[in-house]
């Protein structure tokens, strides 16, 4: 009986064997050469980004107009109460130390704000909607230093921003684990804060924290704390000092506020005439501190045109020497 063989391999290859094509060969150097094209778009899309985000602020990345000061000065005029000469030193004196630095101001009037107060609620109150709206106008800028009206510059020599707000400078200038309320608050300041975790920088007196000269950063946290401070519950509890124990009470119950707030010296940015009530152990005004604040010039017996009258003198004298050298 035969058997069928099976059939052998043949050593040829059969003519229809696939073989790569020239179409298949250009396709690869296509799909290449487009693959490094996109690498490339990708990396210059990244440093461009790189590029651009140093001139970008805020959660929606809006450029930052050419000469946007970093710095503003805020202050709030009650016209009810201040005279028109008052006023005028004073706004001279914001001017010209704006001017010397690269700083902006913003001069707000109490008129604007009064709505927002019923007639019961001291008008004390205004300066938190006074800076609120000064970050509105000025939402490329950084820092918000608030004076009241009383508060004048005598060095203006200083620069903000290396008088207080360098960092290391800061970092030592802070009082941690300090009574937040003078003189023996529970409530501390945090012992682990450094300067980059602060937003808020404020000082004391020998009764309260002293909000009539304090520095503030603009962003989501500056508004979430003047909104707070300005809550219609706490304006409706009737402090004794209004705003100011307001103020005390928000940084002791509130750590979120606290966490943010870096106490300094007084007489680094508030120093008290020799005059004023409630001034800290070393808190009084000596030739040369950057600021002089005549706390609560305008209580009874007492006027703040003439208390400031002589140190305006001193600083006319000032200005003039340095703009003659």
């Amino acid at each position: 009986m035969h058997h069928a063989l099976p059939p052998r391999k043949s050593s040829k290859a059969p003519p229809f064997a696939p073989r790569t094509s020239v179409l298949s060969l250009q396709r690869r150097r296509q799909l290449k050469t487009i693959g490094i094209i996109a690498l490339a778009v990708i990396f210059v899309l990244l440093v461009l980004s790189r590029f651009f985000s140093f001139s970008v602020s805020g959660p929606i990345g809006a450029v930052i107009p050419s000469g946007t000061a970093n710095i503003v000065l805020v202050t709030l005029f009650d016209r009810q109460v201040l005279s028109e000469q008052y006023a005028e030193w004073i706004q001279n004196n914001r001017e010209d130390y704006a001017a010397r630095h690269g700083y902006a101001t913003f001069f707000a009037n109490a008129s604007d704000y009064l709505y927002t107060l019923d007639e019961k609620t001291p008008r004390s109150w205004l300066q938190v909607p006074a800076v609120r709206h000064a970050m509105a106008e000025n939402p490329h800028s950084t820092y918000f230093f608030f004076l009241d009206a009383h508060a004048f510059i005598m060095n203006p020599s200083l620069a903000l921003a290396t008088h207080v707000l360098e960092p290391k400078l800061l970092e030592s200038l802070m009082i941690k684990d300090h009574s937040v309320v003078p003189p023996d608050s529970v409530i501390k300041t945090f012992s682990h804060l450094t300067s980059k975790d602060v937003d808020l920088i404020i000082t004391q007196d020998g009764e309260d924290l002293v909000p009539g000269s304090f520095i503030i950063k603009q962003g989501p946290w500056a508004k979430f704390f003047l909104d707070l401070w300005f809550d219609p519950l706490y304006r409706s509890y009737n402090f004794a000092r209004a705003e100011k124990h307001a103020l005390d009470h928000i940084v002791q119950w509130h750590a979120t506020i606290l966490a943010k707030l870096a106490l300094i010296p007084q007489r680094v940015i508030n120093s008290y005439s020799k005059d004023s009530p409630d001034v800290s152990a070393d808190g009084t005004y000596h030739d040369g501190d950057f600021i002089i604040h005549l706390n609560d010039c305008n209580a009874q017996g007492r006027s703040c045109e003439e208390e400031l009258h002589p140190y305006y003198s001193v600083w006319q004298r000032k200005i003039s020497s340095s703009k003659s050298l």
